[in-house]
């Protein structure tokens, strides 16, 4: 097996123990002891993307200055699974859910490492960076659309059964990853010329918003979408698992070959024409006005999503040169788990306070008006000339 495969496997395993928990997260929850109702799921959820937040930037600055990522990515996956198996023993120690919480921040700062740094190496490897970062949208998908359907299986047999399951991924990833080449280029830079340089790019600053709407709706739909489901049609964990899939499924499919389409067509198309579709897909599943429409509407969700993503993370990988790359996945991180955050916060706090319709036309009118207001921006960045594929390091 090639670097490529290998890397998105390991994207695809930090991927699916997350999104385990999400079908069944009411059920998980309860059985740590954070009790009922939406809010105490947000917690569940900040409590890990909080650490992201945190934490992204840092492992890409380590990385770019020690010039190396692999025991990074070991070390982040090794932690992640060892901050699962914790949270689940909780119960049977004795730990109270505010521990719950500090040991989901805890696994978040090591997962983030483990996630953000293999998609830098991929980053790092020939072949075109939308082809890359089409390898890494669709092992994010896929991860997304497995673990949504494994992870309602799961929580319907035991609720604390998609923490163990994540334990085992993430160790898995782990051990993979320590057979993965560093092609790191150079031998690292000093962290104040590092932050520096990545400073003097606030055109940075485009990728990197588009990055966080993105995410702030995955997070709004791993969590007020499943909520919007499981109440308003009645179904169980495992039908709301298979409906999360609707969306992903297609989000996986269609990443790869939008990755490359935008290598030769140019980013600017995928990211704000593709961003307004999603956008006015999100709001137009709450509007269905029945499950069937509802569920069928998650498809269209997924398909315009997935020709947002790789486009965004290679528009990054374009603006910086292959020294600096760790930093800035590590700073699109950044954004993209404050989006998370964010869509946690905005879905379960406008629903708590206003109800489903009006947090899905939230989510859905951010998405559409990020494309709106910086199309000008990301126009003249992408000049609407496709990225060739150049890259400074070969594949093995």
């Amino acid at each position: 097996m090639s670097d490529r495969p290998r890397l998105a496997l390991v994207v695809w395993s930090v991927l699916v123990s997350q999104v385990f928990l999400y079908p069944g997260l009411a059920e998980t929850v309860a059985a740590l002891g954070g009790g009922s109702g939406i809010l105490a799921g947000t917690w569940f959820l900040v409590a890990e993307f909080g650490a992201f937040v945190v934490c992204a930037s840092l492992w890409g600055v380590l990385s770019d200055t020690l010039g190396t990522r692999t025991p990074l990515v070991v070390a982040g996956a090794a932690g992640g699974a060892a901050s699962y198996l914790t949270v689940a023993l909780a119960p049977g120690i004795g730990l109270g859910f505010g521990a719950v919480l500090v040991l989901r921040a805890v696994g978040g700062a090591f997962t983030i490492g483990a996630f953000s740094l293999s998609i830098t190496m991929l980053m790092d490897l020939s072949g075109g960076h939308g082809r890359n970062m089409g390898a890494a949208g669709t092992a994010i998908g896929v991860g997304a659309a497995f673990g949504s359907v494994v992870g309602g299986r799961l929580a319907a047999v035991d609720p604390l059964a998609p923490l163990y399951g994540g334990a085992v991924l993430l160790g898995g990833s782990a051990l993979l990853a320590a057979t993965v080449p560093d092609r790191s280029p150079g031998d690292g830079l000093p962290v104040d010329t590092l932050v520096d340089r990545v400073r003097t790019r606030p055109h940075l600053l485009v990728p990197f918003a588009f990055g966080y709407i993105d995410r702030l709706t995955a997070g709004f739909f791993a969590l007020t979408g499943v909520a919007y489901f499981r109440d308003t049609f009645g179904i169980d964990a495992a039908q709301a698992g298979v409906t999360l899939a609707l969306f992903f499924v297609p989000f996986a499919a269609v990443q790869y070959p939008a990755g490359s389409l935008s290598d030769r067509i140019g980013r600017y198309l995928p990211v704000v024409a593709g961003s307004v579709l999603y956008g006015v897909a999100i709001i137009a599943v709450v509007l269905a006005p029945g499950y069937l429409l509802a569920a069928g509407l998650m498809v269209v969700v997924g398909v315009c999503g997935a020709f947002v993503s790789p486009a965004t993370m290679a528009l990054v990988t374009d603006i910086v040169p292959p020294t600096e790359r760790g930093a800035a996945m590590g700073g699109f991180n950044v954004f993209g788990s404050l989006g998370m955050l964010s869509g946690f916060l905005v879905g379960g706090i406008v629903t708590d306070q206003y109800g489903y319709v009006t947090a899905f036309l939230t989510a859905g009118g951010l998405e559409i008006a990020i494309a709106l207001v910086a199309a000008g921006a990301v126009r003249r960045l992408a000049g609407g000339r496709p990225e060739r594929g150049r890259t400074h390091s070969k594949e093995g």
